[in-house]
């Protein structure tokens, strides 16, 4: 899952929310039918979130991440034959994958046009890629946080844009001649716990969308747009009593079985 930018990720921050980040990768696997010989690779593997029901499918589990971190919490769960340290964007199967699983990691990268099919390639006869990728840029979680940054800092946000996830539509043109594909959006009504530190949904991005925003930024800076954020998500996202926020966020997903 990593995006390329020069500082490593936090385990710990991405593991706050690791039930509600945990689920739509169940969701993915439950649409992978039947395997053909091979290995199972894990791009963006992250910290190993969605190892142990990817070990369950009874085949060499292999990961693959950019963040020297993120893989040392993968390699603590025992779960994985094999991690490598890899640009996604770049990583080559050396033997075919029965399937590429790949949760909220390939929206970091770009020219999905040419990256998707390459993975596909690589497949086994029969085998499957199976992706899931946030498609949340357009709600105010996430549009917040473009906008303050070039208000409040114009030119010192550093080369920020949007995770780049295309729309469905492209994705069938791009993915349909190739295999079989199911294509389908879920919107998720998320229950944010109360943080005493924060608005939930600025706790929730800040670790992932907010990242490369916040990297540029000295602590002084951090500190006045995070307090914007969370001004701004009390209007958007409001509490209930108890502190917490229901906050919907939509995903986008997608199987290819290669012929």
């Amino acid at each position: 899952m990593s995006c390329g930018a020069n500082s490593d990720w936090n385990p710990e921050a991405y593991a706050r929310f690791r039930g509600l980040r945990l689920r739509p990768a169940l969701d993915l696997l439950g649409a992978v039918g039947e395997l053909p010989p091979g290995p199972v690779v894990d791009l963006g593997c992250g910290n190993g979130a969605a190892g142990e029901a990817l070990a369950a499918l009874g085949r060499d589990l292999l990961g693959v991440d950019g963040s020297p971190a993120m893989l040392d919490e993968a390699l603590s769960t025992g779960l994985y034959a094999g991690l490598e340290r890899a640009d996604i964007a770049r990583w080559q199967a050396e033997a075919p994958p029965a399937l590429i699983f790949s949760n909220a990691a390939l929206h970091w990268l770009g020219d999905h046009a040419t990256l998707l099919p390459r993975l596909a390639g690589m497949l086994a006869p029969g085998g499957w890629l199976a992706v899931q990728m946030p498609h949340q840029n357009e709600a105010p979680s996430h549009r917040t946080w473009l906008r303050l940054a070039h208000e409040m800092f114009p030119g010192r946000e550093g080369a920020v844009a949007p995770p780049g996830v295309l729309e469905a539509e492209e994705y069938d043109r791009i993915l349909a001649p190739i295999g079989r594909l199911s294509l389908w959006e879920t919107r998720y009504f998320q229950r944010l716990a109360p943080c005493a530190d924060g608005h939930p949904v600025r706790r929730f991005t800040e670790p992932t969308f907010a990242r490369p925003i916040l990297e540029g930024l000295e602590a002084g800076d951090r500190a006045k747009i995070t307090a914007a954020y969370d001004a701004a998500m009390k209007t958007v996202y409001p509490k209930a009593p108890d502190g917490s926020v229901l906050f919907p966020f939509r995903r986008l997903f997608f199987t290819l079985q290669r012929p």
